[in-house]
């Protein structure tokens, strides 16, 4: 069967634990569609407590079941609720995928004084003050959960910058001691310099410690709820060497091939993303941020020519390590690398995702539940945005499940209609899809002998016409304007 994983979440998901006991009602529903793998948010505690998105982690032991950071449960429930969640999904044979951030730590519980330099915000490199003391959050002790499952504090050691320092101007920190001396860590681009440094405290992954209490927590969480997979936030501002190994040793102490997908977020930049590949020599797959950039362009220009919407992408070049996206929760609207795809092309957009034979494709929450949200943009007003259910989305993730195998042939001979069939295998029946981003249009298309004589319908319902298919395997097929049709047998 065709993997399909979904995002199961958005930033402006709503709190008071709904989302777990919903993840747990709809597993159900994903499993009748085709759903093979759900990417949950970060399930720890985090700085904001119980209204925190999840990406300013503070205490990765803390499911929902300690009373810190004002609450005890997260802004998406408490453990038990999680617990019943992840079960859920397993039972319909849903992988669960779970977001680790393990870049910074947030919401420190003491100050400390430790010497630090001060660095240019658009250089890293560059230090802009002399050495000085200062104290800051680096502290954590986790006093709510009185040092069960594990009773690793973390200082400053354990940091390599700040962005915080009491009574001081805000700025980025560089912490000098022992594992840090030699400035920040490696990171694959020259990005701000060196990107390091993100937010909040940056961990120090060159101390032995850190890594060993990181690896532990990898084992314990995966003893806690069996995951499958790992979402890896941030992977651009943390060296390479560190998920080589935490992968590795993950995988070893659990006995499992976990899958694991990393964001390195660099539309338009897809050397860095081969780069990185390179660099952690295949132990993840990243998300296709050259493809999402590429749907974004095309349904922001209706001249775009489809001939190239597969051009310098992920999936063109390491389909085996491409996880194709249309949005995700920073691409939305409002959010800070604010580049969603318009609304009119997200069929053919996740037509090419979900029915082509390269690529693991990830459909994003709002694109099949729908969302509303306000929240204040670069202008500073509030705006409220409203995000449509796609036309069509469960029909084309079905017509992944049912359809899309076989051999593929591709019909990229037009600037604004494209199409391709997939010729079916022994188990499932073939396709043909066929898309245009400006007037109705044709086109014929092989699809093979096999169907000689059969009738086709298009499975998305935008047509209600039949097709014949000839004896050598053709046909002419069909499509509306701006839109997508999958033709499939009767």
């Amino acid at each position: 069967m065709n993997g399909t994983m979904i995002q199961f979440f958005h930033w402006y998901t709503p709190g008071e634990s709904f989302l777990w006991d919903h993840t747990r009602d709809s597993a159900q529903y994903l499993s009748d569609l085709g759903i093979t793998a759900a990417w949950l948010p970060p399930a720890y505690k985090g700085i904001n407590g119980g209204y925190g998105v999840g990406y300013g982690p503070y205490d990765l032991f803390d499911l929902g079941e300690f009373d810190q950071k004002g609450t005890v449960a997260t802004k998406y429930g408490n453990k038990d609720q999680y617990l019943a969640a992840v079960q859920a999904l397993k039972e319909k044979n849903i992988q669960v995928i779970v977001d680790v951030v393990l870049n910074h730590k947030a919401g420190g519980d003491e100050l400390e004084k430790f010497n630090v330099v001060k660095v240019d915000y658009n250089d890293r490199n560059k230090v802009i003050s002399d050495v000085m003391e200062i104290e800051s959050y680096t502290k954590f002790t986790f006093p709510g959960r009185q040092k069960k499952y594990s009773d690793f504090e973390w200082n400053f050691h354990c940091f390599t910058g700040v962005d915080y320092a009491e009574g001081e101007e805000e700025g980025i920190f560089r912490i000098i001691n022992d594992h840090a001396k030699d400035g920040w860590d490696n990171v694959l681009d020259d990005e701000m310099g060196n990107y390091d440094f993100l937010m909040y405290n940056d961990i120090e992954h060159r101390n032995p410690f850190v890594r060993e209490e990181l690896n532990y927590w990898g084992k314990w969480y995966h003893d806690l709820t069996g995951f499958d997979g790992v979402r890896l936030d941030a992977v651009k501002h943390i060296s390479p060497d560190f998920y080589k190994e935490w992968l590795t040793l993950l995988r070893s102490n659990t006995g499992k091939d976990i899958f694991a997908v990393g964001e390195y977020w660099a539309p338009g930049y897809l050397n860095l993303l081969e780069a990185y590949i390179d660099s952690t020599e295949g132990c993840m797959s990243l998300f296709d941020s050259s493809l999402q950039n590429n749907l974004h362009s095309a349904s922001k220009n209706p001249d775009y020519d489809l001939r190239n919407i597969l051009q310098e992408t992920l999936v063109a070049s390491h389909p085996e390590k491409a996880v194709t996206v249309v949005d995700n929760h920073d691409t939305q609207p409002l959010q800070a690398l604010e580049a969603p795809v318009e609304t009119w092309f997200k069929p053919l957009a996740y037509a090419l995702i979900l029915l082509r034979k390269d690529g693991y494709p990830c459909i994003f929450y709002p694109d099949l539940y729908g969302a509303t949200y306000k929240d204040h943009g670069e202008d500073g007003n509030e705006h409220e945005i409203f995000l449509d259910k796609v036309d069509a989305i469960e029909e084309l993730i079905k017509a992944r499940r049912d359809f899309a195998y076989g051999e593929q042939r591709d019909y990229f001979d037009d600037a604004h209609c494209i199409g391709w069939t997939r010729e079916g295998d022994d188990e499932h029946s073939g396709c043909a899809v066929i898309m245009s981003n400006k007037d109705v249009n044709q086109k014929a298309m092989e699809i093979g002998k096999r169907y000689a004589g059969q009738t086709f319908y298009d499975f998305t319902g935008h047509l209600q016409d039949k097709i014949s298919i000839d004896e050598h395997g053709w046909a002419t097929f069909p499509c509306p304007a701006g839109n997508v049709s999958v033709w499939v047998a009767e």
